[in-house]
């Protein structure tokens, strides 16, 4: 039987948490009573505007600054997260960046950063704070993917990659963790209407809003309620799953 945690003493980790869909995930828990920290890299101000928003909701919020792409940063995080008794019952590894352009003109650099990023920094954030969700047998992790991930996008192989990378890390990883009463999913959004999207022009984004059979960009708030929903106590029987709001664009 899944252990049930109040609200007021639920704590979430959104890592990316300072813009577009992290912003909109810290603010939805702390719509709902739960304690948020907020990750950050290097937006300063934008981490503590987020903050603000949150604190509106009476619940404690920290924020905290981590290259995830360095244990040692990450170990420093938690060392934080001990100190302020927030340590996470639910992990949203949400930090993440995308990458365009043709696979031949990918430098190893290149390669290596958007990996590092977005699936080693996935992979040793979950490690780190996995120990507290064993130990009582209660937690929730929610990988924000992408469409790409299941379908690939052309002059995005290396974003699509990391993707499906994280889509297969949620599927295994959930298998692993069942017995422990922690529920692993993935969020895969489609074209959501975040600065992800800058690289394209009003043409071009016009013609991928004509490809989606709602007619329109998500928006981070939209993505955030489907995040929410799969933490919840109540959803203790999806795990393992790979969800994709994308408006019908694939099914």
């Amino acid at each position: 039987m899944t252990i049930v945690k109040a609200s007021s003493d639920t704590t979430v980790l959104v890592t990316g948490g300072n813009r577009g869909i992290g912003a909109a995930i810290a603010e939805r828990f702390a719509s709902a009573g739960m304690n948020v920290v907020i990750h950050y890299l290097q937006a300063h101000e934008a981490a503590n505007e987020v903050a603000r928003k949150c604190l509106k909701y009476g619940v404690r919020v920290l924020t905290v600054t981590a290259d995830l792409k360095s244990k040692d940063q990450i170990v420093k995080m938690q060392e934080k997260l001990v100190h302020h008794q927030m340590v996470p019952d639910i992990l949203v590894n949400n930090a993440g960046i995308s990458h365009f352009g043709l696979l031949s003109e990918v430098s190893e650099n290149e390669w290596d950063h958007v990996m590092n990023t977005n699936l080693k920094g996935m992979f040793m954030c979950t490690q780190t704070f996995l120990p507290h969700m064993i130990s009582q047998k209660y937690g929730r992790i929610v990988n924000v993917s992408s469409i790409w991930g299941i379908a690939g996008a052309s002059c995005e192989v290396l974003y699509s990659t990391t993707k499906g990378g994280m889509n297969a890390f949620t599927k295994a990883l959930a298998k692993e963790l069942a017995p422990s009463g922690i529920t692993v999913n993935a969020v895969a959004p489609g074209a959501v209407d975040t600065s992800m999207l800058q690289h394209m022009n009003d043409e071009d984004k016009q013609s991928m809003i004509n490809d989606i059979p709602v007619g329109r960009l998500a928006q981070p708030e939209e993505i955030a309620s489907l995040v929410y929903f799969v933490a919840l106590p109540e959803s203790s029987y999806i795990t393992g799953q790979i969800i994709s709001p994308n408006g019908g664009w694939i099914t």
